[in-house]
């Protein structure tokens, strides 16, 4: 029997495939139960907008057709509402399929690229399966360190990867840390800064990377409809850059990458500012939901402008992930991304929200219950006893009288203070760790952008 892996390419043999939040199914399936909600996959909850589900509806007559491998169109309507060159832009399967792209362009055996810790899970992906280096760069609460990152350059080095939002923390870079980095970086290091969330920041000094690429030569910018937008299930992704970069980029991109109903629903999503106004608007009410919640409860989170949020439970949190799924709760689990202590959870409609703080709470419920359960057992099973023991066997020794007048009482009395006290510590320590944690919030108003 041929052993494949030994054909594969070193780079891909380091790899595991991408584990997408679970399906809605696959939970029906597992535990047999209806009425589910998904807040995994930061997904918009309103979804598509009318006149998007309408132009999808006017494509069908022409399946039998390839779509427009140019995607003129599209590039023609950036132009007019964003004001992007169509020469600078590269279509994409959804943005993932861009950043693929770069890659192929510039990576290879003897490169690298440079990441930060918890950063999105695809940079490492693709970088490796070319065979080339991924360097990591320690984050400074949970967002990129812009100064580490730029000491860390190489002439090896020839992409660094920024996510402006970053997915999962949901931190941000400000615009001067920001063009303080470009400035120094050389100019032969591709800068690609991930955009998937930017329609969701409101921050003043949040730069706007569309409004940059005219300035750096070196820099990419790539965007989604999937977030905002609420096109996800049809994949439809772009990159603005220097005319040259995309040209490349075109080279190594798939005839016909994106389908005739996903061009069609972007041409006319980016005319629809009232949906994305209104999804802007959901997220806003539904983040304020998410963060007074975990206030009340006592959980730390990580202040988000994406429309997700990271809550630290500061302790493995698998078991409130395993405690909301019973409930018909999805929501995402990032030990993948170094972060085992929190789960993420994208904003959802107000119901959406709602049931997932109701269940958040018997998730914590039970997990104090089962600590207590368990400590309590543990002390009666091992402390009581022994205190019971030595205390009788204390007192008898020093006479049956004097026992029976004091000795027994007292010793009594103390070894059932002392098996209660030491079972208690017992159940603190060795089972606290499933229950929740308090104090661990962060002021809500803590500020997690990177100045440099």
């Amino acid at each position: 029997m041929v052993d494949f892996l030994k054909l594969a390419q070193p780079g891909i043999t380091e790899l595991s495939p991408y584990q997408p939040g679970k399906p809605v199914e696959e939970l029906e399936r597992e535990l047999g139960i209806a009425d589910i909600i998904k807040l995994a996959s930061n997904e918009s909850p309103l979804g598509p907008s009318p006149v998007v589900t309408a132009s999808i509806s006017g494509q069908l007559a022409e399946l039998a057709r390839y779509p427009d491998g140019s995607a003129y169109q599209l590039k023609d309507k950036l132009q007019a509402r964003l004001g992007i060159v169509p020469a600078m832009v590269t279509v994409g399967n959804g943005s993932n399929d861009v950043l693929e792209l770069v890659a192929r362009v510039f990576l290879g055996p003897g490169l690298e690229s440079i990441v930060s810790e918890h950063s999105f899970v695809v940079y490492p992906l693709v970088t490796k399966s070319l065979g080339a280096e991924l360097t990591v760069i320690p984050a400074i609460d949970y967002g990129q360190d812009l100064k580490a990152t730029l000491a860390a350059i190489s002439d090896r080095t020839r992409i660094v990867f920024i996510a402006n939002p970053n997915n999962p923390t949901g931190t941000w870079v400000s615009k001067q840390s920001l063009l303080s980095f470009l400035d120094a970086v050389p100019e032969e290091v591709l800068v690609v800064l991930d955009e998937a969330y930017a329609e969701y920041v409101a921050e003043p000094d949040y730069p706007n990377g569309l409004e940059l690429v005219g300035d750096y030569p070196n820099l990419i910018v790539t965007r989604t409809f999937s977030k905002a937008y609420g096109l996800a299930g049809l994949r439809m992704g772009y990159s603005v850059s220097h005319p040259d970069i995309a040209d490349l980029m075109n080279r190594v991109r798939q005839p016909f990458n994106v389908n005739a109903m996903s061009l069609a629903a972007a041409l006319v999503a980016l005319d629809d500012e009232a949906h994305l106004q209104e999804s802007i608007q959901v997220n806003n009410e539904g983040m304020k939901m998410l963060t007074e919640a975990c206030d009340q409860l006592g959980l730390g989170y990580i202040p988000s402008v994406g429309n997700f949020l990271t809550i630290d439970f500061g302790r493995d949190a698998m078991p409130i992930y395993e405690g909301l799924l019973r409930e018909g709760v999805i929501v995402r689990p990032i030990g993948v991304y170094g972060m085992p202590n929190h789960l993420r959870v994208t904003i959802g409609l107000p119901e959406e929200n709602m049931r997932f703080i109701d269940s958040l709470k018997k998730a914590l419920s039970g997990g104090v219950k089962k600590a207590l359960s368990g400590g309590v057992k543990k002390a009666l099973s091992a402390g009581l006893p022994k205190a019971l023991s030595v205390g009788v066997k204390k007192a008898l020794s020093a006479g049956l009288p004097k026992a029976l007048s004091a000795g027994l009482p007292k010793a009594l009395s103390g070894g059932v203070k002392k098996a209660l006290s030491g079972g208690e510590k017992e159940a603190l320590s060795g089972s606290e760790k499933k229950a929740p944690s308090a104090g661990l919030k962060k002021p809500p108003g803590t500020d997690l952008k990177q100045d440099g």
